[in-house]
């Protein structure tokens, strides 16, 4: 991978990570899961989950992504992943999706927080400490600044890594999952990761 694009994929991943943007700053950036309705020249009209139409306004600072799908394999100990989830047995975590980070994003957004992928799910973004394999998935062992925490991940849950993509892969009827920050009546879209290949974006 070039310096450049390993540049575009730790950009990437700081924003999936964190949840919030520094208290100085006015706004928080918004989370958007829908399908591309159109793309007009520097803006995209996008059909969000929720039903609503929304238009997205990109800049030369808008960066695009698209997901590559992993076998369950590719968790290993050792791994920085980020993982949504949902609350489990015994206070353990069930996984929705994984992300498995490059080494060089490792650390990015580390911790365990609120996430918007399902009502009361979360995000992790942890090293694996130590992996057991079953038949039905994998239970994870992840520690994150100082503490540990369970996740199970089930065998049909997605687990995808992030690849460079750009403008010309956003096209009507792909599913995209977009950081946005929103002032006024105006989005302005920091990130678009998109549907490749019939692999959507899982986060």
């Amino acid at each position: 991978m070039s310096s450049r694009s390993r540049l575009l994929s730790l950009f990437t991943f700081a924003l999936l990570a964190l949840p919030l943007l520094s208290q100085a700053q006015n706004a928080a950036p918004s989370r958007i899961r829908g399908t591309v309705a159109a793309v007009n020249g520097s803006e995209i009209d996008v059909t969000t989950r929720e039903g609503k139409s929304l238009k997205l306004h990109l800049s030369d600072a808008t960066r695009y992504s698209s997901v590559k799908p992993l076998d369950l394999s590719a968790i290993k100990q050792g791994s920085f992943i980020g993982a949504a989830g949902k609350p489990g047995a015994n206070g353990s975590i069930q996984a929705l999706e994984v992300v498995v980070f490059p080494e060089e994003a490792r650390g990015s957004g580390e911790g365990h927080y609120d996430w918007d992928l399902l009502p009361g799910s979360s995000m992790t973004n942890a090293t694996v400490s130590a992996v057991v394999s079953g038949n039905t998935g994998r239970d994870l062992e992840l520690v994150y600044q100082g503490k540990s925490i369970k996740i199970t991940v089930p065998k049909d849950v997605p687990v995808v890594t992030i690849v460079p993509a750009v403008l010309q892969d956003v096209k009507p009827g792909l599913t995209v999952f977009v950081v946005a920050t929103h002032a006024g009546d105006d989005w302005n879209a920091a990130r678009v990761i998109v549907e490749k290949d019939g692999v959507k974006p899982p986060m």
